[in-house]
């Protein structure tokens, strides 16, 4: 699920970024509301959105999106220093779904956005129940509500723990991540397991996806990457 952070501050981008990945959400980041509306804003299912920045505002990249049929169910949560009643009645009658004032709570800003997320999730596109929950590259397709993959085509038998790692690869494309973060990511979390699993697990699944396996890449000493 992928979540926006506007804010003309870069360290707090970083930090957010920082925290909300390590929540599972991939996110992006822009430094004014100028360069998030060149962004494919539809494609994310949370915008966290800093008021005071630059030549446009927050409340007026709000309204942008509240105007806008295809970004308009986009929850947006506020985030900002400005104090007082009436900029948080401002920022929730443009359509904002919450408000978080700075300095920022990082536990507090995990809470808010999970929140909010489930929420919006009966009114959203990125609802695996409205949308086509489908995850594809090239010739491999994964569908994310009947649990199968096809192989340019042809079925492909995979145990739980493949199709998450593939599923959880396809949709985190060009990045690395360690055995701990993969077996936090596409494991139960009350099952112990050796991070030696992740390697025969990964090893089976390059063998299983035939020629896409050379995606998955071994970065020694960080872990595992695929790469499109």
């Amino acid at each position: 699920m992928k979540i926006l952070v506007v804010d003309d501050e870069q360290d707090i981008c970083e930090i957010l970024q920082y925290n909300l990945e390590t929540e599972g959400f991939e996110v992006a980041t822009a430094n004014s509301a100028e360069e998030a509306l060149e962004l494919p804003l539809q494609d994310f299912a949370l915008v966290l959105l800093d008021v005071m920045m630059g030549e446009m505002s927050g409340f007026q990249m709000a309204r942008r999106m509240k105007e806008n049929p295809a970004t308009a169910q986009i929850p947006i949560i506020f985030i900002t220093a400005l104090e007082g009643e009436d900029n948080l009645v401002k920022g929730l009658n443009i359509g904002a779904d919450d408000y978080i004032a700075k300095p920022l709570s990082m536990k507090e800003v995990k809470a808010r956005v999970r929140a909010v997320i489930r929420r919006a999730a009966p009114h959203s596109p990125h609802n695996p129940e409205r949308a086509e929950a489908r995850i594809s590259y090239e010739g491999i397709v994964l569908d994310l509500n009947t649990k199968t993959v096809t192989l340019d085509g042809q079925p492909l038998v995979c145990t739980k723990q493949e199709f998450e790692l593939l599923s959880f690869f396809l949709q985190h494309p060009d990045r690395v991540y360690s055995r701990e973060d993969l077996l936090k990511y596409c494991w139960p979390h009350d099952v112990m397991v050796l991070d030696r699993t992740v390697d025969v697990n990964i090893t089976r699944l390059r063998k299983k996806i035939g020629p896409y396996g050379k995606h998955i890449k071994t970065r020694v000493g960080y872990g595992y990457c695929f790469e499109k």
